[in-house]
């Protein structure tokens, strides 16, 4: 569904990617993590459009995203980390606005609204203002907005955040539902103990480097450790992170 090769984009002197190359099946969740500066968002920036890489090839759903980046947007829903939307407009008029650009039919856009916005319990206030929602009621009319249009491939950069536990646990089950249907799912968090109980495998990114990329078992497999080693563990080990403890004291003197 997604086919990155030899991916490489720099900002002056900083080489934000070396040469990344990555691939994600359909029916796959795949987490990619890294630390701050690792070269996530310029990976995610690049795959939806918003950037374009100084070298390599991004296939989605088969086409080619560098040559017909329109069409590899259409096939995109794109939750980026922090969503600003038009909280002047209500939900509906956010949605009709979306679904437009992407010329799909107002009967169209009302028939997978409703149930998007029903989903989500915003049905009822689909006509407010959203400036007076709260961050994870935002939130949630991001997510609908990015499965508005039905996408093929999912990129979701912390989609958890600011929503309540309900909320929480039906988009862990979007996500696996998603890709059950043949859809896949780059699923961006730094949220490890989520990444583990939902993701397919796992992509370990630093300073624009593949470092890791498999299961949660050949991670701590790769990082030498135990089986019942929590993944932060085995994520500090493969970026050669300081010790948490000790940076805290630090921080604190």
């Amino acid at each position: 569904m997604l086919r990155l090769q030899g991916l490489r984009k720099t900002y002056g002197d900083l080489v934000a990617l070396r040469g990344l190359d990555l691939a994600i099946a359909r029916g796959e969740i795949l987490a990619l993590l890294g630390p701050n500066g690792a070269g996530k968002s310029t990976t995610v920036k690049c795959i939806t459009g918003l950037m374009r890489p100084d070298a390599g090839t991004i296939h989605v759903d088969g086409g080619d995203a560098l040559l017909r980046p329109e069409e590899a947007r259409r096939r995109i829903g794109y939750l980026p980390e922090v969503a600003r939307l038009h909280e002047a407009l209500t939900p509906w008029e956010y949605l009709l606005l979306k679904g437009r650009l992407f010329d799909f039919d107002d009967t169209r856009i009302r028939r997978n609204g409703e149930r998007l916005l029903a989903g989500f319990d915003l049905l009822e206030r689909g006509d407010e203002p959203m400036v007076g929602f709260s961050k994870g009621m935002l939130q949630k009319v991001s997510i609908s907005a990015a499965l508005l249009t039905e996408p093929r491939l999912l990129v979701f950069d912390e989609p958890l955040s600011g929503l309540d536990v309900t909320s929480t646990l039906v988009v862990k089950e979007l996500m696996r539902e998603f890709a059950a249907r043949g859809g896949a799912v780059l699923h961006c968090s730094h949220l490890l103990d989520v990444v583990e109980t939902t993701a397919h495998r796992i992509a370990v990114l630093d300073k624009g480097e593949l470092l890791a990329c498999g299961t949660a078992a050949e991670l701590r497999s790769r990082a030498g450790a135990a089986a019942s080693t929590h993944l932060d563990v085995v994520f500090r080990t493969l970026v050669r992170a300081s010790d948490p403890v000790a940076a805290a004291r630090a921080i604190l003197g």
